[in-house]
């Protein structure tokens, strides 16, 4: 492939719904860029940007691809996005390396939440946008009905810069509204028609779209305007390339991905009207000096970039997909990674083709480009040079909040799935692995449930382990609400020296859920001698790790050793300290013992619409609404505390009930104490699981 320099480079990302047809495009955009020789479908599995088992069996995009596609001299970085929402991470990867986007839409089903989830992420980022119109072959699509629900969704930024031509209700060709010219379609050619009489009224409204904002670049623009003046095609195409680029107009282009019939034209618009990275900023730190460093993407600055994708696949390597910001990157070349003070050198530059790597000699500022085997480096590290070392902003990825419990079938690939799912989650930063120990769990967090299920799939087939996933344990907790006094003595003789602890002691609550216990002593005339005390304190902290109600742990508990006795010859400190367990269970007995769950102050936010069905199904969920904010995009943000175990499977059933446009947060309050039929529950399954123990 050919090296390019920064003005003939575009990095565009593909947004949109799942189904909207974003892989299909990608791969019409590729045989036409000369990458393929036959157009592949998803559906035949052989497309260029869906290449991995999961994605062929699912049929649905789960990782980024990129696609650099060579056209006229210019080079268009490709970035394919999955459309499900599980998935956001990896958008979210693709959109912090693009300078611009595209929004597929389906003619056939309109706008859908991905689409305005798409529109959302431009506006976070700050991203020049076109919208594609997909499926117009299909008899049922339409592009009039997007573009007017667009329009009262975006207003008159929404620009057609095309629209269909339709005869006997088949897609035969398009009207060019910036050069107000039919076009035909004659096989794979392209040629002039005359307007079909039903699309002037179209072409005139539309025409009167991109006049006012051509009008509204200058002064000068507006006064020719208002004077009835016409603007030659070329004002009209500049000043529609800074509208696109300042986000002030949007253009909405069609065609029909599978006929390969409207991406030509999407190219060229790509070129005409998309930023090259030369047309827009990027700034760092440089920690040689502590001030801002405007790269700029100026190849003629020192060299930096950041890392805004890793792939960790065992079929294909491991590859770091690095956006260039300043400088130009070259093979051989060390490189700084100052998040892990580490320099390598680069062995060979590779762009990546979906699945397949062609070596590079070098990559210019704004170029994206794949490193191999960069041991220490991670998604979000930024690279430079050790003389001037440089950190980019971390990428601002989505916190996953869905978990489920993961055990290994096979006790031998315990150590094999921990590196599996390492590997993982360097691809993909919103899987999180996380090692409950106080609740003997191993916790895999997501986005979603489909996502975990494909993590498991793609454990079992990519590494060769199986996992179950499992609804995790709840970090359940047990106190006292009452005082007790008891006393215990640990007493056993099996020939020579005997055992012998016995203590006298009160349990009370102490107020305080965070700490376990509090010890102190009120021994007087050395009933217990001194030296026993720690012992006691030992039994103490073992005994409150497994509570006597529901074997979860203890807190707030204060423990008061009084009295006792002890033997000279038996007693020990192991005699005390299980004198110390026996009363410290017989005393939180007597004490009243309940049950504690942890609340989650959670916050969903969803359009006005559904605000009721979701404080309704909160309520079912024992969660108290506190209060609702208004959000941005007249949506409102509903304020709950709720049980951590009323929020298992809360994305699935909020996801379903919102239609997909509802998201939520949540993170740990504090314990209080569980329901009677909850408490009475856990302390059935413990009974039952000791039961089973006693039989094995």
């Amino acid at each position: 492939m050919n090296v390019y320099t920064t003005e003939k480079i575009r990095n565009v990302v593909l947004l949109g719904h799942g189904g909207a047809g974003k892989t299909t495009l990608a791969e019409s955009l590729a045989y036409l860029g000369g990458i393929t020789s036959r157009m592949g479908s998803v559906a035949d599995k052989n497309t260029v940007s869906d290449y991995g088992k999961e994605e062929q069996k699912r049929q649905i995009s789960i990782s980024m691809t990129m696609i650099p596609i060579e056209w006229e001299g210019y080079k268009i970085n490709l970035l394919d996005t999955p459309g499900y929402f599980d998935f956001v991470g990896e958008v979210e990867q693709a959109v912090s390396g693009a300078d611009a986007a595209i929004i597929v839409v389906s003619g056939k089903n309109g706008i859908e939440v991905g689409t305005l989830k798409a529109w959302e992420l431009c506006e976070k980022y700050h991203l020049p946008r076109m919208v594609y119109v997909s499926d117009m072959d299909i008899d049922k699509a339409s592009f009039k009905e997007v573009v007017e629900d667009l329009t009262a969704s975006y207003g008159k930024k929404i620009a057609p810069f095309h629209f269909p031509i339709r005869e006997n209700e088949k897609f035969v060709g398009y009207v060019n509204v910036v050069s107000e010219t039919g076009n035909r379609w004659q096989g794979k050619e392209v040629v002039p028609c005359e307007i079909p009489d039903y699309s002037v009224p179209y072409l005139e409204s539309y025409r009167e779209t991109l006049m006012e904002a051509v009008a509204e670049t200058s002064e000068e623009m507006m006064e020719r305007y208002f004077a009835g003046e016409t603007f030659s095609e070329s004002e009209i195409r500049a000043a529609l390339r800074n509208n696109v680029m300042d986000g002030s107009i949007v253009p909405v282009c069609m065609g029909s991905s599978v006929l390969c019939q409207g991406p030509y034209t999407l190219i060229d618009d790509i070129i005409k009207y998309m930023p090259s990275p030369e047309n827009r900023s990027v700034a760092g730190i440089s920690m040689k000096n502590n001030e801002i460093f405007e790269a700029n993407y100026d190849f003629s600055k020192a060299k930096s970039g950041y890392i805004f994708k890793t792939i960790v696949d065992p079929f294909i390597g491991k590859y770091s997909l690095v956006k260039i910001c300043s400088g130009v990157l070259k093979q051989d070349d060390m490189i700084y990674n100052i998040d892990r003070d580490t320099e390598e050198k680069i062995g060979k530059l590779y762009v990546l083709q979906g699945s397949k790597p062609i070596e590079v000699k070098e990559l210019h500022a704004g170029d994206i480009g794949a490193i191999a085997k960069l041991t220490a480096a991670r998604t979000g590290h930024s690279l430079s040079t050790k003389a001037f070392p440089v950190q980019y902003p971390k990428l601002d990825i989505s916190k996953p909040y869905t978990y489920m419990r993961y055990k290994v079938k096979n006790k031998a690939d315990i150590d094999k799935a921990a590196q599996a799912l390492s590997k993982l989650s360097h691809e993909d930063q919103t899987l999180k692995i996380v090692n409950d120990a106080e609740n003997a769990q191993m916790l895999l967090y997501g986005i979603g449930d489909m996502q975990l299920e494909i993590i498991k799939s793609r454990l079992l087939s990519e590494y060769k382990v199986d996992i179950d996933l499992l609804p995790p344990k709840i970090a359940y907790k047990e106190t006292i609400r009452k005082s007790s006094d008891v006393e215990a003595k640990y007493k056993k003789q099996s020939g020579g020296h005997g055992q012998y602890g016995h203590v006298k002691m009160r349990f009370a609550p102490s107020g305080d859920l965070e700490t376990p216990y509090t010890f102190a002593q009120e021994v007087v005339g050395g009933a217990v001698p001194k030296n026993y005390f720690p012992a006691v304190e030992k039994g103490l902290a073992e005994a409150v790790q497994k509570g006597p109600l529901a074997a979860y742990p203890v807190v707030g508990i204060s423990a008061v050793l009084y009295d006792g006795s002890y033997h000279p010859v038996d007693s020990s400190e192991n005699s005390f300290k299980k004198a110390a367990i026996m009363a410290f269970k017989d005393g939180v007995l007597k004490a009243d013992p309940v049950l504690l769950e942890p609340i989650a102050s959670l916050k969903v936010t969803v359009p006005d619409s559904y605000t009721g069905d979701v404080m309704g199904d909160l309520n079912k969920r024992r969660g108290r609404v506190l209060g609702m904010n208004p959000a941005a995009s007249g949506k409102q943000t509903i304020e709950a505390d709720i049980p951590m175990s009323c929020l298992v499977g809360y994305c699935t059933t909020l996801r379903s009930m919102t239609g997909g446009q509802g998201d939520y947060c949540y993170e740990f309050s504090r314990y209080e104490q569980a329901p009677f039929d909850v408490q009475q529950k856990e302390v059935e399954a413990r009974a039952a699981k000791l039961v089973n123990e006693q039989e094995d």
